[in-house]
């Protein structure tokens, strides 16, 4: 996380006057029309009594003197701290715990739960023709060094319908200056003077961590490489709790590439937040998972095997989860790519042996590892999960740049 001492923006709401989202600002909110101030800084809750009639929020550095072990304000009210939290609080109004949106063990159990709900009320919001105006006045950027049609548009879809206006590069290893040489780090910090919160997908893994830690703005990683998709993972897990009606004591079987697999690693960092799971891998030899997702399965206490027989497999779970096998990670090494693709196809051979709860899903596009004639299966699912993506990404977004 990068430092800064002041917020650079402001937008006026309602009658108060605000910070727009910083990574390092937390907002302090005075409310004097109820008599009372409030805020959260990290971890710790004050208050304090005021008379007069007004509501503002400014920034916290202006307004507290540690030296004196006292909040200073200069009408002459003065703020103590009460006490410490150590426990989030998802209360409407308080502020996300989350500053961005990196990896999967980024989330606990209490906190994808919370965001669920969240997520709920965005659907509700789409379904409404109004649609809503909660981020209008925010500006969300998207630099996308690698291609993508759900992750991009969803985002860009997500930001919209909650009022907010996109900045966009659909290719940024190639119309942007990065084709000229340009670090990624100068362009975040370019970057994020023109844009309140980032989304960006890059070739890779790493990329992410490295641009949250140069932006004072929220990162949200949509894909970085081989590394991780978080938000892929957290509308996978959206979609099995919709679609299964429960996470604890599942079984998933994960199928297809799961060496350079990023959306299957970063869901098997959040199937380990739930209780009783079992996770089966399938894939061809050159494309096995890695021994850090194993490792960390294991000291989690997660049950997992590695098979080859996709029907058995298939036969056990509530969820198989199908991957297309990336052609692009391959490199020059196109014998190892023809020697994986095919060897593991969801057909109505399989359908035939799953259960009649269970369902297929796919982070998708497919190419020939899921059938056409699977798609009128009412347990394939890949498509609401498609489309389950919107509603968790209008969930990400409200929450980095507004809070609870």
């Amino acid at each position: 996380m990068a430092a800064s001492s002041t917020f650079s923006a402001w937008t006026l709401k309602g009658s108060a006057l605000v910070p727009k989202a910083s990574k390092s600002n937390p907002e302090f909110v005075c409310n004097y029309l109820d008599g009372s101030i409030k805020q959260k800084l990290h971890s710790m809750s004050m208050s304090a009594s005021a008379d007069t009639s007004h509501s503002w929020i400014f920034p916290y550095e202006k307004a507290i003197d540690w030296r004196r072990g006292k909040l200073s304000l200069k009408s002459g009210v003065q703020c103590r701290a009460l006490d410490v939290e150590t426990k989030p609080s998802f209360s409407v109004g308080n502020k996300f715990e989350l500053e961005d949106v990196i990896e999967g063990q980024q989330f606990d159990r209490d906190t994808l739960g919370a965001i669920f709900e969240v997520a709920l009320e965005m659907e509700k919001i789409e379904k409404n023709s109004a649609g809503s105006q909660v981020l209008k006045g925010y500006l969300m950027a998207t630099l996308f060094y690698e291609p993508s049609t759900r992750t991009r548009l969803s985002f860009e879809s997500a930001m919209k319908r909650l009022g907010g206006e996109v900045l966009t590069t659909e290719n940024a290893r190639e119309f942007s200056s990065a084709a000229k040489g340009e670090t990624l780090e100068d362009t975040i910090r370019t970057v994020e003077g023109y844009a309140d919160i980032i989304v960006m997908r890059h070739f890779e893994s790493g990329a992410a961590r490295r641009a949250a830690a140069t932006a004072n703005i929220p990162i949200i990683n949509a894909g970085d490489g081989p590394g991780q998709h978080p938000t892929q993972a957290l509308l996978d897990v959206y979609t099995i709790q919709r679609e299964i009606g429960k996470l604890d004591g599942i079984k998933v079987g994960l199928v297809g590439d799961l060496a350079y697999g990023r959306t299957v690693r970063s869901l098997a960092y959040l199937l380990a937040k739930y209780k009783d799971v079992k996770i089966y891998f399938v894939s061809p030899e050159v494309v096995r998972m890695k021994d850090d997702i194993k490792d960390y399965l294991t000291a989690m206490g997660v049950e997992w095997e590695e098979s080859a027989d996709l029907m058995e497999v298939a036969s056990k779970c509530d969820v198989v989860y199908q991957t297309r096998i990336q052609r692009e990670r391959f490199g020059e090494r196109i014998d190892l790519y023809e020697e994986a693709r095919g060897k593991y196809i969801v057909d109505r051979n399989v359908l035939d042996v799953m259960r009649k709860h269970a369902v297929v899903m796919h982070p998708l596009p497919r190419l020939d590892e899921i059938t056409i004639d699977v798609d009128v299966d009412p347990r394939a699912a890949y498509f609401r999960q498609a489309k389950n993506g919107l509603y968790i990404r209008m969930a990400l977004l409200k929450l980095l740049l507004l809070g609870w």
